[in-house]
């Protein structure tokens, strides 16, 4: 390694969807290229590159991240879900089952970035976190109702050139149904990563 090279790479490690992965990377490296090019989960879409789209949304510390604007090596230390690290198993999370029956999807190119988006969506929610379009802001009124508007707003920072929003929606709203039932039920968590 010569001394220009060490001054723009170093070793790191990545904790993505539970496990450490260990890799030497240019310091210019965002995370996206890093998940696609370097660890294979190609799950995650490159889009715009611009931050714009939401195609390469991933959670971060269960934050909604786009990986595009985010450096390798500023997520090093830190919890990486992508697509890939949703499901259990075989058994899909309730956000995708909804995606999947009730057509939240078309071609599909952006559906990671979007399911991610809704994860980090119901957790935001269900702290009480206000979106824009949120009327009472006040911590003493609880969480909002997620209405399809509340859901749009918070969905916004993903497009989708297909134009599957009305089913995107409706996943969305069906797995925040589903989330509550389940913690009604005694089963806190049901819907969370």
């Amino acid at each position: 390694m010569t001394a220009a090279t060490a001054a723009t790479s170093g070793v790191i490690t990545l904790h993505v969807n539970g496990e450490p992965h260990t890799l030497t990377v240019d310091h210019r490296t965002t995370l996206l290229d890093a998940l696609r090019e370097r660890l294979g989960l190609t799950g995650t879409k490159k889009g715009c590159d611009q931050g714009q789209c939401g195609a390469c949304t991933v959670l971060l510390d269960g934050r909604r991240a786009v990986a595009c604007l985010q450096l390798a090596v500023a997520a090093e230390g830190r919890a990486i879900t992508t697509i890939e690290g949703v499901a259990d198993g075989d058994r899909l999370h309730p956000v995708q089952q909804a995606f999947l029956e009730l057509d939240g999807y078309q071609c599909g190119y952006c559906t990671p970035g979007q399911i991610c988006s809704a994860l980090g969506v119901l957790d935001e929610h269900a702290a009480g976190w206000p979106s824009a379009v949120t009327t009472d802001v006040r911590p003493a009124a609880g969480p909002p109702a997620l209405t399809d508007d509340e859901i749009r707003e918070r969905m916004s920072g993903n497009l989708c050139r297909c134009g599957a929003y009305t089913a995107i929606v409706r996943a969305v709203a069906r797995a925040a149904g589903e989330r509550v039932a389940g913690e009604r039920a005694g089963e806190s968590g049901a819907v969370t990563v």
